[in-house]
């Protein structure tokens, strides 16, 4: 399949912390172990064997057998799940919300990129077993992040009859309510085996399923599993004791709260923007009825906006003990609790994940957890083959693609206007009769020379609204040109956003088949930093 590329840097879309992290820039060194490059994962490997504790392995490998029973797999999900009680066996992670139907396409490319890389680790490192995982975000309660999903600039939308946001944890909601949704999306996919595809698979996971951490199992194990994708869903009671020491370290002594905070100051003295800002407290208290957050005043712990639950010291650690998988971690601690429950070597996350990720290694490092690898996930933007032939009939690049969609229209008018729209030859020139202006007013009197700039200033301004006048006579001009330059960068970027954050994956598979997966897999590389453009469809 035809690919390009162009550097991140170049898109537009990416913040200064990334594109520093991916230039490996000195001052951001600190915030981080190893950068995700394939000769160093041999120390990574040594480091998280060395302290990754077997009885974690054995309550994982169990925890995970127990999640499986009732679901068909491949008999490459069954080996990996197997390989995980070996102590020679590691994970390569992505966590991702549980979106309806999947939500934007970022999450296919998220999960290719973890189990590409663990087919890279294997290739490098054979003496060992390496397993991709995709975490499932069960215990996040935003409903309205996940209630939705857009396919062909149609937004299908779940109204829930259920209590929302600021309640309780999305893995627990009922499916109930999509049978709607699923109407709606089977008249707009349309038909053929593709689509009908598509369809069944929306029946069998969210009207065959009861609640939305099992419908989005079977989702993601259906697209995935040829691939031994492994999908955990860590709000398990087992899980929870194993990280109930490091919850008890956040409650009494408010560790994440004091690391995370000194590494936001030091980031921010370096320019960045901070991405999360801790709480005193970063756990939530969690019951199929709530999530809210644990506060605590003059030594007395409360369950935010329910205060009639509290505890004293001694009773919230009685309660810590006796139900563990109440406590939730929040933004800040879900990364401490994935690496303490995965033999995990490196995480694959978005820009806004990697960024608040670079704020806890010394909360890590506190914790004596060892901190992964970081990478930034594959970005891709998907083109038609007739889409590629107007893009080069329109003579855009695909750098240009990228620019603010006034900037790309101005600049091509420019280029194939008939008449010169660009008037700095005349700007330059006018600036030079105002430095003679200037050297004559030094030599005669000083107090003409604030004269002088406001003439100059006028007659520059002058002329900007000149160009301004003209460019968009030309645009009217040249309407034809424009419409088919705004139609084809509105189709590729839709909502002026990046298509891989907009579109939902079964738009391109109702148009591409059973092998656009396939396709992804065999050519997005997880360690090739650039952004890719693919073009699918016959020549």
């Amino acid at each position: 399949m035809p690919s390009e590329c162009i550097p991140y840097s170049e898109t537009n879309y990416f913040s200064k912390l990334i594109l520093d992290y991916l230039n490996q820039k000195e001052e951001l060194k600190a915030f981080y172990s190893r950068y995700p490059e394939i000769e160093n994962f041999k120390e990574q490997i040594q480091e998280k064997k060395n302290s990754f504790p077997e009885e974690n392995r054995k309550v994982l490998l169990e925890v995970l057998e127990n999640q499986y029973q009732n679901i068909q797999i491949s008999e490459a999900t069954a080996e990996h799940i197997k390989a995980l009680g070996r102590e020679n066996t590691f994970t390569v992670t992505t966590g991702h919300q549980l979106n309806l139907f999947s939500g934007p396409l970022y999450f296919i490319y998220k999960i290719i990129s973890t189990i590409n890389l663990t087919r890279m680790l294997k290739e490098k490192y054979p003496e060992n077993d390496f397993v991709p995982v995709y975490w499932m975000a069960t215990e996040d309660h935003d409903f309205e992040e996940i209630n939705y999903f857009n396919l062909k600039g149609k937004k299908f939308k779940w109204n829930s009859a259920q209590k929302k946001a600021g309640q309780t944890a999305v893995g627990y909601l009922s499916t109930e309510g999509l049978q709607e949704v699923y109407k709606l999306f089977s008249a707009e996919i349309g038909v053929g085996k593709d689509a009908d595809f598509l369809k069944l698979l929306f029946r069998q996971a969210y009207l065959e399923h009861e609640n939305l951490t099992d419908a989005t199992r079977f989702l993601a194990n259906e697209l995935f599993k040829e691939y031994g994708l492994v999908i955990i869903d860590a709000q398990e009671k087992r899980l929870k004791q194993l990280f109930a020491p490091h919850a008890e370290n956040e409650l009494l002594k408010q560790v994440s709260h004091v690391k995370t905070s000194e590494t936001a100051e030091a980031l921010s003295a370096f320019g960045y923007n901070i991405q999360v800002n801790p709480r005193e407290i970063n756990l939530f208290y969690l019951t199929e009825e709530f999530r809210e957050r644990i506060i605590e005043r003059d030594q007395i712990f409360y369950v935010h906006e329910r205060e009639n639950i509290k505890w004293s010291r001694e009773e919230l650690l009685a309660e810590l003990e006796a139900n563990p998988e109440r406590f939730s971690p929040n933004v800040v601690m879900r990364p401490l609790y994935q690496e303490l429950i995965l033999p995990n070597l490196c995480y694959i996350g978005g820009g806004g994940e990697l960024a608040y990720w670079l704020e806890l290694k010394s909360y890590f490092e506190a914790e004596n957890v060892p901190f992964p690898m970081l990478l930034l996930r594959n970005s891709a933007l998907i083109q038609t083959q007739k889409q590629k032939r107007k893009r080069e009939k329109l003579n855009i690049s695909n750098k240009e693609l990228f620019l603010k969609q006034h900037e790309l229209i101005n600049r091509k008018v420019r280029k194939i206007s008939d008449i010169d729209i660009d008037f700095t030859p005349q700007k330059n020139h006018l600036k030079e009769q105002f430095r003679n202006l200037y050297n004559l007013a030094e030599k005669t009197d000083k107090s003409f020379l604030g004269a002088v700039k406001a003439q100059e200033v006028k007659q520059i301004k002058g002329l900007e609204n000149l160009e301004k006048r003209l460019l968009k006579a030309q645009k009217r001009k040249l309407k034809n040109e424009v419409t088919r330059i705004s139609q084809l960068q509105n189709a590729l970027f839709p909502n002026e956003g990046l298509q891989e954050r907009q579109a939902n994956f079964s738009e391109f598979y109702a148009e591409f088949g059973e092998t656009f997966i396939a396709t992804l897999a065999e050519t997005l590389n997880p360690l090739d930093e650039n952004f890719k453009i693919l073009t699918f469809g016959q020549e």
